[in-house]
């Protein structure tokens, strides 16, 4: 897997300081899982924290027993969380991804034109999403009223910024307005996020998207 287009540092940073909404964390943590160069920065950004957090004085002075006594009786309290190892790939689907289906296969809904999607989380700051779109269907044309990231899985997509193939992710902010095209031969299967919902320019699109919830 050759893969060409990386996520920014920042939506490193901040998946490793644990800030993104789950959506966005979803999307990073399955091309994380498949990119050697993002996994390598991602170490880079929790290396660099954990310096800051040494650097830091102690939460407690020497001697002062009693907030030493309180803070690990906080600890004690805190609920216990098991080990777990990470799912394992299912097919072209990375761990995270698998752990956002519950470890079953995607249950798709169509949307028109063949394209069909699986809602895997949604809540009050965003959405992630599986889209199987047929080869060389265009998705409508839209712009953004916030952050999409789109995760290739199989297959590929283009527009007018480029072309994407398995492994590689587009950020999409709101300076972009595009429809994009899944490539020839096989069907697009990819990960999207987003934290607003899409402006769509056609009609039909704009009349269905409180359906499509997209």
């Amino acid at each position: 897997m050759t893969i060409r287009h990386h996520l920014p540092a920042r939506l490193i940073r901040a998946y490793a300081a644990g800030s993104l909404p789950k959506s966005f964390a979803t999307v990073v943590a399955a091309h994380i899982s498949l990119c050697d160069e993002c996994r390598a920065q991602l170490a880079a950004e929790e290396f660099a924290a954990g310096a800051v957090l040494d650097s830091l004085p102690p939460l407690y002075e020497p001697g002062d027993e009693r907030l030493r006594e309180a803070l690990l009786a906080r600890l004690d309290g805190a609920p216990h969380l098991p080990d777990e190892a990470p799912p394992a790939p299912m097919g072209i689907f990375p761990g995270p991804v698998v752990q956002a289906l519950g470890g079953r296969p995607p249950r798709w809904r169509r949307l028109g034109g063949g394209i069909r999607q699986e809602i895997l989380a949604r809540d009050a700051r965003g959405s992630v999403r599986l889209l199987h779109i047929p080869p060389g269907t265009a998705v409508p044309e839209h712009s953004h009223s916030g952050l999409e990231l789109t995760l290739v899985l199989a297959g590929s997509f283009g527009d007018a910024t480029g072309h994407y193939g398995a492994g590689d992710v587009e950020v999409a902010d709101e300076g972009l307005a595009h429809a994009p095209v899944a490539g020839p031969g096989a069907p697009c299967i990819c990960l999207a996020a987003t934290d607003a919902p899409l402006r769509f320019r056609p009609l039909i699109p704009r009349l269905l998207q409180p359906l499509m919830r997209i």
